[in-house]
């Protein structure tokens, strides 16, 4: 079964040892609220949580 990261740099989730949005390698199983980015040029969600890539990505990580 595969587990589902949050990485603690972007706030990117995946299911990766290393981070596909930013490279990183510090990721946490332990993460809550969850958003999906689908247009971040225009959304404004994606400005104030400042992601520039479609995905989904957690709102607290620990």
């Amino acid at each position: 079964m595969m587990v589902e990261r949050a990485c603690r740099r972007c706030h990117y989730i995946t299911e990766e040892k290393v981070c596909p949005n930013c490279k990183s390698t510090d990721l946490s199983e332990d993460f809550s609220g969850l958003v999906i980015i689908f247009d971040p040029k225009n959304s404004a969600i994606a400005k104030v949580m400042k992601i520039e890539k479609k995905g989904r990505y957690a709102i607290k990580v620990r």
